[in-house]
């Protein structure tokens, strides 16, 4: 089960995320947000063995996500 979001706005999320970080953003499990990082679509980049995104892109891909379910 995912652990509750330490944020409670969007404007306190760390200027890169990591997996833990999305994983309790969304509510997912953490093999769910190992997979959205491993996706074409996802704006993620790898330092080493970690998974990271850019808080500004990360926003932009939910934004867009949200649009795309509204259609």
């Amino acid at each position: 089960m995912p652990k509750k979001s330490i944020y409670k706005s969007f404007d306190e999320l760390p200027i890169v995320l990591n997996v833990e970080d999305v994983e309790s953003v969304l509510g997912i499990a953490r093999s769910s947000s190992y997979n959205l990082f491993r996706s074409e679509e996802f704006p993620s980049f790898r330092v080493g063995k970690r998974f990271l995104v850019k808080r500004d892109d990360f926003l932009d891909w939910m934004n867009r996500k949200v649009k795309e379910s509204e259609e």
